[in-house]
């Protein structure tokens, strides 16, 4: 079956890459996995000889009927096709029918791959553990430390939701049709830090947004230009030991969270 671009349809072909996918979610014994458009069944089969259960949730409805032949002949690999946009697929249902936190596996469209992450996120507590193929550039930003150049909203709010570690990169040669760049997999264990860190989830996340607003500016600017007064943002600096001069991108997430305790009434 070709693939159709505009789904973002570039399927994995390498088989050696295929099995560390499935080796790098750790053991799948008596597990259920969800995996994020299984595309033609490559990552499914090599999950489905490892996991107990296999939730194949796929957008395209003839990938989905040809993954639902394939493993209709193969009862034992106790593999479900579920035609449905990964962006509404309830994780947290899901979760429930099988009694325990989900294992995802997934090669990521990339032109959703931000949308992706953030329903994910958002459905953290249905969740152990993911492993997901985006662009190697995402991958970057995703796993990046403070100072660096790839560090930024993304890789903070990742990163608050648990530890994502960079596994490999592979090559466009590696799929069929091949992209235009390279994709990295990525390992990412869902422990929300907001509790460690004494914050509210939803205002600080927001606040997080209004730090990055404009990479160019001081993170005292950003914060000034979102109506806080200049005086409690001297202030709150001040009690976080913070430059004022700082920008964002050299924050670690706990110096964020100081400074938003300070500015709370």
């Amino acid at each position: 079956m070709p693939a159709k671009p505009k789904l973002g349809q570039n399927f994995l072909v390498d088989s050696e890459a295929i099995q560390r996918i499935a080796a790098s979610i750790g053991d799948l014994t008596g597990r259920t996995v969800v995996e994020i458009g299984p595309g033609r069944g490559a990552i499914t089969a090599a999950l489905a000889a490892r996991a107990a259960r296999v939730l194949a949730v796929e957008l395209d409805p003839l990938l989905a009927a040809g993954l639902r032949v394939e493993f209709l002949l193969d009862p034992a690999a106790r593999v479900t096709v579920i035609n449905e946009d990964a962006l509404r697929f309830d994780f947290a249902a899901a979760s429930a029918v099988a009694g325990e936190r989900l294992l995802v596996v997934g090669n990521l469209p990339y032109g959703i791959t931000s949308q992706i992450l953030l329903k994910l996120a958002a459905s953290h507590a249905a969740l152990d553990r993911a492993v997901l193929m985006v662009q190697r550039e995402v991958a970057d930003r995703v796993t990046a430390q403070p100072g660096s150049r790839d560090y930024g909203l993304l890789s903070v709010t990742v990163q608050l939701y648990g530890p994502a570690q960079s596994l490999f990169t592979l090559p466009p040669a590696a799929f069929s049709p091949p992209p235009e760049v390279y994709s990295t997999v990525f390992r990412w264990r869902f422990a929300p830090r907001f509790a460690e860190l004494e914050v509210e989830e939803a205002s600080f996340l927001r606040f997080v947004r209004t730090a990055f607003a404009q990479k160019r500016k001081t993170l005292a600017n950003n914060l000034r230009a979102a109506g806080v007064p200049p005086a409690a943002v001297a202030a709150a600096l001040e009690d976080a030991a913070i430059d004022p001069m700082a920008r964002a991108e050299s924050l670690p997430i706990e110096s964020f969270a100081a400074l938003w305790r300070s500015l709370q009434p």
